[in-house]
């Protein structure tokens, strides 16, 4: 369950708060050495496709740690995962929305795995894709043990929209711990970014299941994704659990 103090917000991802951020109201997380070595580490590791699910029967077992990534189409999910991995293509970017309409798992060196949720909010895509698609994570989100957390991603220019709201919900509905991933850092001007930043935090402290700390991330520029990958590694198995 999200853990907030009352005036007080937690940015991860850079070195400093954006202008016109009070450091004092809006202080970066200090990443401990030892964590983000943890997290290089977990990511340098192989990572594989193990299956693909259109629907709740076809989920696979869920026998390690899931870490799943969530938000509306073109947002940059893919491009993050492939980032965090270090991989060019794991995930399959494209400039359509709508096109992945199923959870796609990757296990990452036998420790954790990553979840690929479809995205939503393309206003075009028909009706039927759009129900498949919410009794589809309503499925995966309730009914999923190892589920750890979801990143949601948000982007960085625009903030949470409406169409976030009924994921954000489901969320905290079922008591799953969701973490606001901020992304395309790196496109949004420094007043922009204040802003969205002011109106993020708002909104989560709304959420029982929001984590309080914020992400900011860059694909592109890498921004944020070594201290994603500490965060992340917090809920991978040992190696010794692993084996």
């Amino acid at each position: 369950m999200g853990d907030h103090a009352p005036g007080r917000r937690r940015l991860t991802g850079i070195e400093e708060p954006p202008g016109g951020v009070s450091a004092a109201l809006f202080p970066p997380r200090l990443v401990d050495p030892d964590q983000l070595e943890a997290g290089r580490q977990l990511f340098a590791q192989q990572v594989r496709f193990v299956a693909g699910a259109a629907a709740a029967p076809a989920l696979p077992p869920d026998r390690l740690p899931e870490i799943a990534f969530g938000g509306r189409s073109n947002v940059g999910k893919s491009s993050l995962i492939n980032a965090l991995t270090s991989r060019r293509m794991l995930a399959r970017t494209s400039n359509t929305p709508g096109r992945t309409r199923q959870i796609n798992f990757f296990d990452l060196g036998g420790r954790l795995m990553l979840v690929d949720l479809p995205g939503y909010g393309y206003a075009e895509a028909p009706k039927s894709a759009i129900k498949s698609w919410t009794a589809l994570a309503r499925s995966y989100v309730q009914g999923r043990a190892a589920l750890r957390r979801v990143c949601l991603l948000v982007d960085a220019r625009h903030g949470i929209k409406e169409a976030d709201l009924p994921l954000m919900g489901l969320l905290d509905d079922s008591g799953v711990s969701y973490q606001i991933v901020l992304t395309k850092a790196d496109k949004a001007g420094t007043g922009e970014l204040a802003s969205v930043l002011d109106r993020v935090s708002a909104e989560i402290a709304r959420h029982p299941a929001a984590h309080p700390e914020i992400h900011l991330t860059s694909a592109l520029k890498r921004t944020g994704i070594a201290e994603l990958r500490a965060s992340v590694a917090d809920f991978a198995l040992t190696t010794e659990q692993s084996r």
